[in-house]
């Protein structure tokens, strides 16, 4: 009796990892996945009720302002727990720098329509991730000579020259700026199980500690991570957001806001720290 006993454990046993096995991969049906699209609209409209832009104080006549953190250099497009802030997007590396520098508002024409103007900083501090130092950046149109990969001559390149703006880049000198600018990823992990980013951007007063300004920004993807056909989930999350990325007021939502998100930063940064204009 004893020896039945424990095979029929046993195969008890079997059955129920079979089972459990079978339920695992069971395929998500249409059914499944607009209930979790229903739960996932719900979350985002709630998180949009308390997202906006919050401007306490301004500040006037600014030459200068401190990046606190860098934008990164790659593309988050498809990284659902990568907490690098998706829905702030923006330039990455210097290019990020470059978007704060007086002068670069003269490529205004590459900007989507509507776009506000923009006036720039004499100069931006921030700091090298590399070396942990502050350095202060000076933008500038100059002659730059390039080299071509095209074989041509006898040492198979060629060479021209454009204008372009371009980043001066020296130590920085003391005081540092009075204003900084900085960012963070404010999702939580249940937002991320539903395809949500969550954004804070702030003005600081950094000889106060006050927060001037903030930022709360939510974007979410309808598709729930589906990347067939080459879909770029975070991108696409974009033509979903609150608020949303259209610059200017008048003109609704399009379906590829993720080209708005570019410069997003420092538009948002010159409504609180007005530059100083040159006469």
């Amino acid at each position: 009796m004893k020896p039945m006993t424990i095979r029929n454990l046993l195969l008890g046993v079997l059955l129920s990892l079979s089972t459990l096995t079978a339920l695992a991969q069971k395929t998500p049906t249409a059914e499944d996945a607009k209930a979790r699209l229903a739960k996932a609209e719900a979350m985002f409209q709630e998180r949009c009720k308390k997202s906006g832009e919050f401007i306490h104080r301004t500040a006037e006549n600014i030459e200068g302002i401190l990046l606190m953190k860098l934008r990164p250099n790659e593309i988050n497009y498809g990284d659902q727990y990568k907490m690098n802030d998706p829905y702030g997007r923006d330039l990455g590396g210097e290019g990020y720098i470059q978007s704060f520098a007086r002068g670069f508002e003269t490529r205004q024409a590459q900007f989507p329509p509507g776009s506000p103007n923009r006036y720039g900083y004499r100069y931006v501090d921030a700091i090298d991730p590399n070396d942990g130092k502050r350095y202060r950046y000076v933008g500038s149109i100059k002659e730059v000579t390039h080299t071509s990969s095209i074989l041509m001559g006898g040492d198979g390149k060629s060479t021209f020259k454009t204008q372009d703006f371009v980043l001066d880049k020296i130590p920085a000198p003391d005081p540092a700026p009075r204003y900084g600018v900085t960012y963070d990823d404010i999702s939580t992990r249940e937002e991320r199980d539903y395809w949500i980013a969550g954004s804070s951007l702030k003005v600081i007063d950094l000889k106060t500690n006050e927060v001037m300004a903030e930022r709360i920004g939510y974007m979410m993807d309808r598709g729930q991570g589906n990347t067939s056909g080459g879909r770029a989930p975070w991108l696409l999350a974009a033509n979903n957001a609150c608020p949303n990325f259209a610059r200017n007021p008048n003109r609704p939502p399009t379906s590829h806001e993720w080209s708005s998100q570019e410069i997003q930063t420092e538009d948002f940064v010159e409504k609180i720290l007005k530059p100083r204009l040159e006469k």
